[in-house]
């Protein structure tokens, strides 16, 4: 039996993963953390007076580096669903889980299709030399752009060094008009709307065609196999892993 913590488990997706936890034969529910209602407000008043194995955490950007950094030098084994980690909190995280010799899983995303998208947005890359990524999203997401889209396009950077061949010079007449440029030159543009829950899409385009490869979310039922899976996984296993793929 592994026991699972909940971090934010009163918002949106921490309720999901709660009854996801209720429901699964190997999982026990060992504390939900929230600062609103919750068991307890504090990973560290849930580390005093529960054994964890492994804290799934879905709260929100500003706090997320410093959860897993509590969980890790107190022997826990974060998952973190939050986005908003930097490229440098990232190496940060997985040089503690080495020197702690404690696993630590990262996903930008935990829906098995939207790890296809990128697996093949991936591939894609290879035989295109101009791209940009639309993400969509819920208006209640506060980072931008998005996980996914930043790690779909850091994987579509190994292919090639620029997705901007041929593109004429640029003046934006209102700034951030043509998206934030990441890497490899791939423009993400990022909407936020009512309405929406997770979209993306990511476009090629060469002479005489467009190749859109597009995943879409519609509720948080869908990414609870993959945190199933991400539990499960790092429960046995002490080491980094940044993304679904990596185990699927």
């Amino acid at each position: 039996m592994i026991n699972v913590a909940v971090c934010g488990s009163n918002g949106k997706m921490g309720k999901e993963v709660v009854k996801m936890v209720n429901e699964s034969e190997n999982l026990n529910l060992a504390a939900e953390i929230d600062v609103n209602n919750a068991q307890y407000p504090l990973i560290e008043d849930a580390h005093k007076n529960c054994k964890i194995d492994v804290l799934v955490d879905f709260t929100t950007p500003e706090f997320v580096f410093q959860h897993a950094v509590c969980c890790l030098n107190n022997g826990i084994k974060p998952v973190i669903g939050t986005t908003g980690l930097t490229d440098s909190q990232i190496e940060e995280l997985k040089t503690l889980s080495i020197e702690k010799n404690t696993g630590c899983f990262i996903a930008p995303n935990f829906s098995t299709g939207a790890v296809l998208m990128m697996e093949f947005a991936k591939k894609a890359a290879k035989y295109f030399d101009n791209a940009e990524i639309i993400e969509l999203h819920h208006n209640q997401k506060k980072d931008a752009p998005s996980g996914t889209a930043i790690k779909t396009a850091k994987m579509m950077s190994e292919e090639k060094n620029s997705f901007t061949k041929n593109n004429c010079a640029e003046k934006e007449l209102i700034v951030g008009s043509r998206g934030g440029n990441s890497y490899s030159d791939i423009h993400i543009h990022s909407v936020r709307m009512p309405g929406y829950m997770a979209s993306q899409e990511v476009l090629f385009g060469s002479n005489g065609q467009i190749l859109t490869i597009r995943h879409d979310s519609s509720n948080r039922e869908c990414y609870m196999p993959g945190v199933k899976l991400a539990v499960e996984y790092i429960a046995t296993h002490n080491e980094f892993v940044w993304g679904l793929e990596n185990i699927l």
